[in-house]
């Protein structure tokens, strides 16, 4: 299946383009962009727009095979002047939301830009400014014209992003949703690793806790079983075709759903139980985190508190994956990290 790029990687092309026109003159049409695991795209521009003091570039957004809604979405990026010394401000612009509630990984009152979209945009424009004599201080606007209303079929409202869409990804590539596909591929990495005589192998559910888990224990790539959301696929087949020994790494959000007894951890077909986190702490604490806006809301609280949540949800996701496999050889241990690949949490 064909694989897409994410607004943060649109946005990225049309912030790079359009200042490369307020320096100078001109758009570049396709503009190349600098992505993670050195990935560099090509994107064509759609729209090109020169006034004097601004520039504004747009890129219609190609998910590829994946039923993402924001596929075939105009992502424009506004760049004029900053005042010097302040680098790049970002701000939301039409359909693009902002923060109104803890527990996301901007402050309230931030444009809903995430923070790997802004530092691809922020190293774009320091590679633009060297490149054409800028400064490199400048203000940011990403507008996605119907943001708002795509916003609609998103978790944005309820999360407290107000006024349209988030700016997401964190390596730029959208993968295609084929649920065989990825279950099968999750089997035929079992398979090799155990061709390979891997002793212990590791399922992540992305890239960072992968990458966490990769160096914890020194694992080759080909111990490395691409998990994604399919916690229940990498568990039940490997209760069939055991190695001794499996670690499972993730997010603090993911890995509370598996906690919960979910297998399956697409936001589309589990959510996180507030209440289940707030059964697992004392109160005063448990109240608070049970009204909160999100499971980083949640975990913010209880390190606030000096509570232990990352290992207590660790602890129960390595309950839920050991009844999965129950009577198979295998020792499970769990590792949780957040965002920024800091662990927060271990089990087993």
């Amino acid at each position: 299946m064909r694989y897409g790029w994410t607004t943060g990687a649109c946005a990225t092309a049309a912030t790079t383009a359009a200042y490369t026109a307020l320096l100078t003159g001109e758009f570049p049409d396709p503009v190349e962009v600098l992505l993670p695991k050195d990935r560099r795209p090509a994107f064509a521009l759609a729209t090109e727009r020169l006034e004097p003091g601004r520039a504004t570039a747009g890129v219609i957004k190609d998910a590829g095979d994946d039923p993402d809604v924001t596929h075939g979405a105009l992502v424009l990026a506004t760049v004029s002047p900053g005042e010097p010394g302040s680098g790049v401000t970002f701000r939301a612009g039409e359909g693009v939301g902002t923060v109104t509630l803890p527990g996301l990984p901007l402050a309230v009152g931030e444009p809903a830009i995430n923070p790997v979209p802004r530092r691809l945009m922020t190293e774009a424009v320091r590679r633009v400014a060297a490149e054409h004599g800028g400064t490199g201080d400048v203000v940011v606007e990403i507008s996605i014209p119907d943001g708002e209303e795509i916003a609609r079929q998103t978790w944005n409202p309820r999360l407290g992003i107000v006024g349209g869409l988030s700016i997401l990804g964190t390596t730029g590539v959208v993968v295609p949703y084929s649920c065989s596909a990825w279950i099968d591929s999750i089997r035929r990495g079992v398979d090799v690793a155990r061709a390979l005589g891997h002793r212990h192998v590791a399922g992540a559910t992305g890239s960072t806790s992968e990458h966490v888990v990769a160096e914890l224990y020194g694992l080759p790539e080909t111990a490395l079983l691409d998990m994604g959301d399919f916690a229940g696929a990498v568990l039940k087949y490997l209760k069939r075709h055991p190695v001794p020994r499996l670690t499972l790494g993730g997010g603090f959000a993911k890995f509370s759903k598996l906690a919960a007894g979910h297998l399956d951890l697409h936001s589309k077909r589990s959510q996180v139980d507030l209440r289940l986190l707030a059964s697992l702490v004392p109160e005063p604490l448990a109240s608070s985190i049970a009204s909160a806006n999100t499971a980083l809301h949640a975990l913010e609280l209880a390190q606030a508190a000096g509570v232990p949540l990352g290992d207590l949800v660790a602890e129960r996701a390595r309950a839920v994956a050991a009844e999965v496999l129950a009577g198979a050889p295998i020792e499970v241990d769990v590792v949780v990290v957040d965002r920024a690949g800091t662990i927060v949490g271990r089990a087993g």
